[in-house]
Parts: structure tokens; sequence; C-alpha cells
């Protein structure tokens, strides 16, 4: 079993969900100890770094939280027949609605640095002032990176999940607002996936997620890896 954990995170958010069951929880490139990608990757990338490790193993399950999901459903979708199960949390494969425009301060700023009116020093006070949290805390390449990861489209890969024979696990907080409940419930209708919901959990892996991941693991290991 190979875990990968969300953005900003560290293999260290697994300690709870996979105690009991086991498994490699990774560093991603650019997180934790591991270094950033030389160039902007998408989530296709990040598979496809993963990608040898599956190969050497046999048909191991892929566990994913948030951006960790995405890379995981990602090499599902490439290679279903190295994937012996599937279990996603708080992955948001599924735009929750229309993304809100940037502020037209943020807008007009911008396009005058674009024009090279506004010096790069004050254009980055306006990005600190009015990006998200992800995005002021993310430096260089990893900047592209989350620039590129947010704006994805995963209807594809959806498709590919529907036709996936293998297993197909979604354990969710019902409190999640970054990858909101209705989200999952959409992905398991479009993946034939089982949707377990956590009522008093949100989007980060704390204890009561933890628990139900570890159980929806039990539970798909029981069953076997060609299930």
């Amino acid at each position: 079993m190979i875990a990968l954990h969300g953005w900003g995170r560290t293999r260290q958010d697994w300690t709870g969900a996979l105690t009991a069951v086991g498994g490699l929880a990774l560093d991603q490139p650019g997180f934790g100890s591991a270094p950033p990608p030389s160039t902007s990757w998408g989530s296709d990338d990040y598979a496809r770094w993963l990608l040898p490790l599956v190969e050497s193993l046999d048909r191991p399950v892929l566990v994913g939280h948030s951006f960790g999901g995405r890379v995981v459903a990602q090499l599902t979708a490439m290679h279903p027949e190295l994937v012996g199960g599937l279990l996603l949390t708080g992955t948001p494969l599924l735009r929750a609605g229309t993304a809100p425009r940037a502020p037209l301060a943020y807008r007009v700023l911008r396009r005058a640095g674009k024009l090279g009116i506004l010096p790069e020093k004050q254009v980055e006070a306006a990005r600190r002032k009015y990006g998200s949290a992800d995005y002021r805390n993310a430096e260089g390449v990893m900047r592209e990176v989350l620039v590129r990861t947010v704006n994805e489209e995963y209807s594809s890969v959806l498709d590919a999940l529907a036709r996936y024979d293998g297993p197909i696990e979604l354990v969710w907080g019902a409190g999640d607002t970054a990858a909101p409940l209705s989200t999952a419930r959409q992905i398991a209708e479009r993946t034939g996936g089982t949707l377990t919901v956590v009522d008093d959990a949100a989007h980060l892996l704390q204890p009561s997620l933890d628990a139900a991941i570890d159980q929806r693991l039990r539970a798909l290991l029981a069953t076997g890896t060609d299930a």
C-alpha cells in the first residue's frame, strides 16, 4: 500500500491512518524532505514520478488525500492494470462551482506588472495580499505547480476510473469545505466507488477520519487486491 499526502503536507499525515494496516507513505517532490521538481509539474507528472515504485510492487493499493488523491487517481487512470485498489479522501476531482474571479485591484496590478509598468516587487506584494494561503506559501517552481494543478480538469480521469475493475473507496469528512461532500457523491456516482462519510471530520486527516480510512482499508485488503 502506498499513501500520498495533500498539498503543503508531508507523509507524517498518514501516521494515524496507517499505523495498524501498514503501508508506505511518501513525501512528494516539493514537500517534506523531497526536493521540488525542476520544472512545473502537473498531477500526471507526479503520477509518472510514482510509476516506477508501483511497477516494482504486485498491484499495490494506492491511497491519496487531496492533491495526493489527484496523483493516485491519475496513475490508476493511466495504468489500471498495475493498481490493486484505490482509496481517496478529500480529493477534488470535480470543481465545486465556478471559481471566484480575482479582485479587480489585483487584476489591475497584475496587468500592470505584465506591461512592465509596475515593478515585480509590488506585483509580488499584491500576489501575497490577494492570493490563497497555499499560493502565498508556495515559492519558485512550486507556485507554478500549484497554479497548474489547481486549473486541471479531471473528466477523462473519472471516465477511466469508471472503467477500472478494481475497488474504489471514498472516505470523506462531512465538514470538508476544500472538497465538499457533494463532490464526493458525484465522484462515487461516476466511478461506482463506495462512499463512507465521517460526520465529525473536515478536510485534513484527523483521528475520526483516520479510523474510517483504517476500517475501509482493512475491508479493501480483506477482499484481496484482485477484487
